[in-house]
């Protein structure tokens, strides 16, 4: 069996035999390996992160490299209620270490109506930046007042709670 054919077995691990051999596994083993899958997956959704994020920056005018970039929270109406993610617009680049005053008291909120939120994010957003994103929030989700940090020297994607 080549790679390609392993992944795309794993990638549907209801299809026999992945289905057969998850079956064999002690429950401790299947816990470790959920785990370990949850965390590999979580870093390659930070490093897309960081790469979108340095793309952006690379092309803003400017002779000062930016050192970080910060995304702010938005509410989304889902089939299964309200949720809270990470906004696919950056909020904030900064040149310097110092964290910029993102708290919602201090920003200007708008009402957007249902659905014209998702039509600006397929015109305007980065979908690979955009689906980063998702996939952290669905990983590990924020909270209203959380800032999502991205180093980009050391290149970590830091959840910041005031």
């Amino acid at each position: 069996m080549n790679p390609i054919e392993l992944a795309g077995l794993l990638a549907a691990p209801t299809e026999s035999p992945v289905r057969d051999a998850l079956r064999h596994l002690a429950p401790r083993a299947l816990d470790a390996l959920t785990i370990e899958a949850l965390s590999a997956t979580e870093e390659a959704w930070r490093r897309v992160t960081v790469d979108r994020v340095a793309a952006f920056a690379a092309g803003q005018p400017g002779d000062r490299p930016v050192v970080a970039a910060y995304f702010t929270t938005v509410e989304r109406r889902t089939a299964e209620g309200m949720h809270v993610g990470w906004s696919p617009f950056i909020a904030a680049l900064t040149s310097t270490e110092d964290i910029p005053d993102l708290r919602h008291t201090r920003t200007t909120a708008t009402a957007v109506p249902i659905g014209e939120a998702e039509m600006a994010e397929e015109v305007f957003a980065d979908p690979e930046l955009a689906a980063a994103l998702n996939r952290l929030a669905a990983i590990d989700p924020p909270r209203h007042e959380d800032i999502l940090r991205v180093h980009l020297p050391t290149r970590q994607v830091a959840r910041l709670t005031p």
